[in-house]
């Protein structure tokens, strides 16, 4: 594994961590981000801005671009806190742990860590809030990975199961249940008619159109624990656990997708806890890299079905 400095995308103050296969790259000048993830001299799967490549400093906030780490729910102007200054970078055996001044207007202190272990699958991203004020703050952990245009989102349906009283027109095999499984919400701004998303028997998939302007969001209550983006067939997959019994933001969703006509969001959130002060709180994605990867349903989902056997 290689851990190097490097400049990238108009920032000096970089690191680079790969094994060989797949790369990250964070910068130190602004964050913690990560601005580069796919594999080595191959594209970026991550959106970069072209119009904020580089910059630093300034009271509002900017995309740039990446992967970032917010704290749910959103409110303005909370949310919106900027990250325009440096962060302080420790390099350690398998990565690099950022980790961000506490912000000011929120005394909540950000830290995001890399670990690329050569004998674990996958880059491990581990994600920390700490709260820094001297009363308790609710909130929840919240990773949004900006992806580069042009691919589609991924997200998982719960298991189908039959209706109890037709059970003799199934032939799935799947226990038959009357409970519900499936739970979506729909922001204000999002229309049931988006020609963007495609529901299939195992999957929501979401299209990035840059000639669609107006955002589009949803989020699911994703008990499978992962979600991905397919970009010209590389492929992001991103595991994360599913807490039975915690109370989630949002109507109950630990996954998300916003899109507009320049990026795609994938978006995943821990549960809701009310952070005592000096407090901390984890949330914890690993990423997969997989290449030649379709996106029709059968074929899709045997790509996939190695990776997610796992458990």
């Amino acid at each position: 594994m290689v851990i190097e400095k490097i400049a990238y995308a108009g920032w000096s103050q970089c690191y680079r961590v790969s094994d060989g296969r797949i790369e990250a790259i964070v910068t130190t000048d602004v964050g913690p981000r990560i601005i580069r993830y796919g594999a080595v001299g191959g594209a970026n799967l991550l959106y970069e801005d072209p119009g904020q490549r580089g910059l630093t400093g300034g009271d509002a906030w900017r995309a740039y671009g990446g992967h970032r780490l917010w704290h749910a729910p959103e409110v303005a102007p909370r949310t919106y806190a900027p990250d325009n200054g440096p962060v302080k970078c420790e390099l350690q055996i398998h990565g690099v742990r950022l980790s961000q001044p506490t912000e000011p207007a929120t005394g909540i202190e950000k830290q995001l860590e890399l670990r690329l272990d050569a004998y674990r699958d996958g880059l491990q991203v581990i994600h920390r809030l700490t709260n820094r004020n001297p009363w308790a703050v609710e909130l929840a952990p919240w990773a949004v990975t900006q992806m580069a245009g042009g691919g589609t989102a991924v997200v998982p349906q719960e298991p189908y199961a039959p209706h109890p009283d037709f059970q003799d027109l199934d032939v799935s095999g799947a226990a038959p249940t009357y409970q519900p499984a499936r739970t979506l919400a729909l922001w204000p701004f999002t229309r049931l008619n988006d020609p963007r998303w495609t529901f299939l028997d195992r999957f929501i998939l979401v299209r990035q159109d840059p000639a669609q302007v107006a955002p589009f969001k949803f989020g699911v209550a994703n008990h499978q624990g992962w979600a991905g983006y397919v970009l010209d067939g590389e492929m992001l997959v991103k595991r994360y656990p599913w807490q039975d019994g915690a109370r989630y933001a949002d109507l109950g969703c630990n996954t998300e997708v916003w899109t507009d006509r320049g990026l795609l969001e994938l978006e995943t959130l821990g549960p809701l806890v009310t952070l005592e002060p000096g407090a901390t709180v984890e949330h914890q994605e690993t990423w997969f890299y997989l290449k030649d990867v379709p996106l029709t349903g059968p074929e899709l989902e045997a790509a996939l079905l190695p990776l997610l056997a796992e458990g």
